[in-house]
């Protein structure tokens, strides 16, 4: 929503800062599962959008929050292992299986090797529960659309014969998070995001308000095969406070 492969959307920086100015509490809620925190809210910041640390919920930072204190196999990208406090990574005798989400680059052909799947098959075989930081199908980058880790979710779930937790959006408990991280009520909240499935589906379920933006994984499509319907529709972020203004 705020940037497609590192470029950001035009407009955006400046929206944030109108909305912050006219008295909006925010949170800033991803499925990016290639950065920590930390590396993406500084990535954020080089956008000119005014964020601290603590506004960023990340799926990784969820993952340490649910498997606290568990023996767990990751699938992840290495570069979010630092925000995975609290998890005891193994190789083998794990309680559950994390699967985290693919990148643009060639670390993803490691992570999700055939050997690194068949590795989290035979924990699942043995009793581990199977978790994921999101199911997503495909994401968006500068290049067009790219396979997403929902790929190897959905072929373990077939293999194994189970359902993996998700953790990020569109679960209930990601979003639930966020609200109580904003002291607020569903009703009073807005969810602006540009996936109809995760973004705008996840967030009407749990009972926010959602508008749709026509950037990143937008697809006009989607928007008209979608059974749940945004309550709005804007060109990008940068529309945004305007929009809410008269709405």
């Amino acid at each position: 929503m705020l940037h497609v492969s590192g470029h950001p959307i035009l407009g955006g920086a400046k929206a944030i800062a109108k909305l912050r100015e006219a008295g909006h509490t925010l949170r800033f809620v991803t499925n990016n599962t290639t950065h920590s925190r930390q590396a993406l809210a500084a990535e954020i910041r080089s956008f000119g959008v005014e964020l601290e640390d603590e506004e960023l919920q990340t799926t990784p930072i969820a993952a340490a929050h649910a498997l606290a204190g568990k023996r767990v196999l990751a699938l992840t990208m290495p570069a979010i292992v630092e925000d995975l406090e609290g998890i005891e990574l193994v190789g083998e005798g794990a309680d559950a299986v994390l699967l985290g989400g693919a990148d643009e680059g060639y670390e993803t052909n490691r992570v999700f090797s055939y050997y690194n799947l068949a590795r989290a098959f035979a924990e699942l075989q043995e009793g581990a529960e199977l978790y994921c930081l999101h199911k997503n199908r495909w994401w968006q980058t500068s290049r067009g659309a790219m396979l997403d880790a929902g790929l190897y979710v959905a072929g373990l779930e077939y293999a194994a014969e189970t359902e993996a937790t998700v953790l990020g959006k569109p679960s209930a408990a990601y979003f639930a998070a966020a609200l109580e991280a904003l002291d607020y009520e569903p009703g009073q909240t807005w969810m602006v995001g540009d996936d109809v499935e995760a973004d705008i589906g996840g967030a009407t379920a749990f009972g926010l308000r959602s508008v749709l933006v026509r950037t990143g994984k937008f697809r006009e499509e989607e928007l008209e095969e979608a059974t749940v319907k945004p309550d709005g529709v804007i060109d990008s972020i940068a529309g945004l406070p305007a929009w809410l203004e008269e709405h």
